[in-house]
């Protein structure tokens, strides 16, 4: 089955997790990272998920997952100890269009989530479509090795110089050919070549050619 890689905004979208140990755990910082409005559910709590509750980070229900908790939910994560639960979880929100994962149980998901490789703004994401998760890792540690640690502050500058040049040239092969030149930068040591430098180099000439 083919997946469609994407990159979803969840400010603000209520989503819902049902199970608070260990697995459930794993998943909270990627929400909260997105901004989502997460639900925790479940009768049995990990100390740390309790402690982002008390902190007003996420709204948690003690208590047994009931099918009406799925109402208004963008997605769900069903993250509880019997695969049994987490099946008909799934099954309910798939009744219901709404997206669902079922940890650990490939048939039972409609998406998943990558090893992810993160510079700020920068976000590569692997998936294995839930084959060898192990490999993912395996790939996202190769990968971030590989990049220089500063490559989110150099696209922060990038960016700006990006709408510059997009509010300043009309459309065509010359504005084209320019951004693709400003997205160059081979792979080096941070120490060698930081974002820094290279932005101060790239805007003295950005604004001769505005000019």
């Amino acid at each position: 089955m083919s997946l469609l890689p994407i990159f979803l905004k969840l400010a603000r979208r209520p989503c819902l997790l049902v199970g608070a140990g260990e697995i459930a755990l794993q998943k909270i910082p990627s929400l909260l990272g997105a901004e989502a409005r997460l639900t925790v559910i479940a009768p049995r709590i990990h100390p740390e998920i309790s402690a982002l509750a008390d902190q007003g980070l996420i709204t948690l229900h003690r208590r047994e997952f009931q099918v009406d908790d799925l109402d208004g939910a963008f997605l769900v994560i069903a993250a509880t100890d019997d695969p049994e639960v987490n099946a008909a979880i799934h099954d309910e929100a798939v009744r219901r269009n709404i997206l669902c994962n079922s940890v650990d149980d490939p048939p039972h998901c409609d998406f998943y989530f990558g090893s992810i490789v993160s510079r700020d703004d920068l976000q590569i994401a692997i998936s294995t479509a839930g084959e060898s998760p192990a490999l993912a890792q395996r790939l996202r540690r190769e990968i971030d090795e590989q990049l220089p640690a500063d490559l989110g502050p150099w696209l922060h500058d990038l960016g700006q110089i990006r709408r510059d040049i997009l509010a300043n040239y009309e459309p065509g092969e010359d504005r084209k050919l320019l951004l693709h030149q400003l997205a160059q930068r081979n792979l080096c040591d941070p120490a060698t070549c930081p974002a820094q430098h290279l932005a101060i180099q790239i805007k003295p000439q950005h604004k001769e050619v505005l000019a």
